[in-house]
């Protein structure tokens, strides 16, 4: 079954763009020096509109996750179990996730590294994360 497609508008469509090339972007204020996701036109912090996309590393750290045992919505019935994971980048902005590799949420904790694994679905590139090295973002 087909999930929800995104909707892509001129705000942010160079976020989609990046998934595509195999990158994550984040927006950046040049006036406050803010770091944010999802995509805004104007700055969440100060309200300004002197903003640019800057690529992230791709690295981060796990900050709470959930693990869904039922499926809410048809497209998610292959999926069960799942998790939700909310990830920090290592520039500061967070997204709500899966992390492919942590066999439904077992293999994670708050601090667990992880690594982008962008993955196509339906035609979209989406931001997904594996386990990275280590384990621990101190090591990462």
């Amino acid at each position: 079954m087909s999930f929800p497609a995104p909707e892509i508008t001129d705000v942010n469509r160079p976020y989609w763009e990046g998934l595509a090339e195999g990158s994550l972007r984040y927006k950046h204020c040049l006036k406050c020096d803010s770091d944010w996701l999802p995509a805004r036109s104007h700055c969440p912090h100060c309200l300004s509109d002197k903003t640019e996309w800057r690529a992230s590393a791709g690295r981060g750290k796990v900050v709470s996750w959930i693990v869904y045992r039922k499926a809410y919505a048809p497209h998610l019935e292959s999926k069960v179990p799942y998790d939700v994971t909310i990830v920090e980048l290592e520039e500061g902005p967070r997204l709500l996730t899966n992390v492919v590799d942590s066999e439904a949420g077992q293999k994670l904790a708050v601090g667990t590294a992880v690594a982008l694994a962008i993955q196509e679905e339906e035609g979209f590139h989406l931001p997904r994360f594996r386990l990275a090295e280590g384990g621990d973002m101190a090591q990462a």
